[in-house]
């Protein structure tokens, strides 16, 4: 086998690295960036619901006052309960602030995947805005956009439409 052509069945041991480089559009060559394997549909499933569990028991213990003072049920223009607007907020929160700290949540800690940008770089506030608050938004706008999820088992580098916002990646994390 020639070390120049690439294989897509070639097996890596633990001693060797693999690098693509990365060709831009005007065939100038970027600096190689290592293989990345991509998280599945499943494994990020229960990765997010992991975090959907340490959401709700987060909202359980900040937002629990509410409901003994009465706060719970105030109406918000009409159609928000107050502790709706918190609960969502709480949420986006999470999501966002966590993946911009540590790149992960705590599901994708425990399930050892990582948000990368297309350069494997962190990802940047502007990546994460469009991914964690406008892609979230989306999916949880209407009961049928949450279908729209399993886009992630049909794409090459398994992207969400989340993903695809905030031109991030899921990747498993070496251990």
């Amino acid at each position: 086998m020639d070390k120049n052509t690439p294989d897509e069945n070639r097996v890596i041991d633990d001693n060797e690295q693999d690098m693509t480089t990365n060709v831009s559009d005007d065939n100038e060559t970027e600096s190689p960036t290592p293989s990345l394997r991509y998280a599945g549909f499943w494994t990020r499933f229960w990765a997010y619901i992991i975090d959907l569990v340490i959401v709700f028991s987060l909202n359980g213990l900040l937002l629990s006052p509410l409901w003994f003072t009465g706060g719970g049920h105030i109406n918000v223009l009409e159609f928000f309960t107050l502790q709706g607007i918190l609960s969502a907020v709480t949420s986006y929160a999470y999501f966002l602030l966590m993946t911009k700290w540590r790149g992960q949540t705590l599901g994708k800690m425990i399930l050892g995947l990582k948000v990368v940008r297309k350069d494997a770089a962190s990802p940047r506030w502007s990546d994460l805005f469009f991914r964690e608050i406008i892609g979230r938004f989306i999916y949880r706008s209407l009961i049928f956009t949450n279908i729209i999820y399993i886009v992630v088992g049909f794409t090459d580098q398994k992207q969400g439409v989340h993903d695809i916002f905030g031109d991030t990646r899921v990747i498993h994390v070496e251990k």
